[in-house]
């Protein structure tokens, strides 16, 4: 019997990352809020900090491309990424994150809607983004 998993998972962008966390046990994943993404690189001691926190087994990246599946401007950059986590000594994937930054927008827009959350901010938005990757990945692992 194989153990549970935990896996971090990141919505990248050029000034945020937004960061979730998931397990496999119940398919579903938590917004652990957002990393900067400045001038000067990624924060690395929060991103040190979330890791030591929640012990993944597993790393995943939103991949960006666009409607028909084409490589995405950002690619190279969410590349360059994967290749800075590579430090962490974790296993890295990647999951298709087409309409992730959309679908959470929409998530927590009817949230405010209902009267279950104020103002959206855009950490909120990529936070929520990095759920709906992991949520994708554990469902198709």
């Amino acid at each position: 019997m194989s153990h549970p998993r935990t896996i971090l998972s990141f919505d990248f962008g050029l000034r945020r990352i937004g960061v979730a966390v998931g397990q496999d046990i119940t398919g579903s994943a938590s917004p652990l809020g957002v990393v900067s993404h400045r001038n000067d690189g990624i924060d690395h001691e929060h991103l040190a900090e979330l890791i030591e926190e929640w012990r993944p087994t597993q790393l995943v990246v939103g991949m960006p491309a666009h409607a028909d599946g084409s490589p995405s401007e950002l690619q190279n950059a969410v590349l360059a990424f994967i290749d800075e986590l590579k430090r962490y000594d974790l296993p890295i994937d990647t999951v298709d994150e087409r309409y992730t930054s959309i679908e959470a927008e929409r998530v927590l827009k009817e949230a405010r809607a209902a009267g279950t959350r104020r103002r959206i901010s855009k950490d909120a938005i990529n936070s929520a983004a990095a759920v709906l990757i992991a949520e994708r990945y554990l469902a198709g692992s």
